[in-house]
């Protein structure tokens, strides 16, 4: 099991309240509460984190997120659980995540514009955005999740 490297709330609290300011204006945005909880697990799919997964896929099933297209989620392309507007928030997603390889391709921006209207396309790259700067603190950080030690040996 992976040991936290720092507490990064502890060690620089007044930097990381910009981080937790960037999470309420997230809150508040007006995206589909489970299209917010997709997103963020996607994003931490392509990131590897664990914690952010767990927290999220999580949270996903409380808001009522079925197993299967949670299960799905990272084989999205090939699934026909998710809506056309999931698949172009997902497209936008990985293109953001993935962006020094894919620079936010012409054709997954068309796919967004046709599903987002203008201020649902900064909102939901701002959520991107977020999420993606979480996974880099717990990653980088290493954050743990309650995750059981015996099932991480098994």
């Amino acid at each position: 099991m992976t040991k936290a490297r720092l507490n990064y709330f502890a060690a620089a609290l007044d930097a990381m309240k910009g981080m937790l300011d960037l999470e309420k204006a997230v809150k508040n945005i007006g995206l589909e509460p489970s299209l917010v909880e997709l997103v963020k697990v996607r994003a931490s799919q392509i990131n590897g984190c664990s914690s952010c997964i767990y927290m999220h896929t999580k949270a996903a099933r409380e808001i009522g997120e079925s197993e299967e297209r949670l299960y799905l989620l990272d084989a999205w392309r090939k699934s026909s659980f998710y809506s056309d507007r999931e698949r172009a928030a997902l497209a936008w997603t990985e293109a953001l995540t993935l962006i020094s390889q894919t620079h936010a391709p012409d054709e997954d921006y068309a796919t967004l514009r046709a599903h987002f209207n203008d201020k649902e396309q900064v909102e939901l790259t701002l959520l991107i955005s977020a999420y993606n700067a979480w996974n880099r603190f717990a990653i980088g950080f290493r954050s743990t999740h309650p995750e059981k030690a015996g099932r991480a040996a098994a």
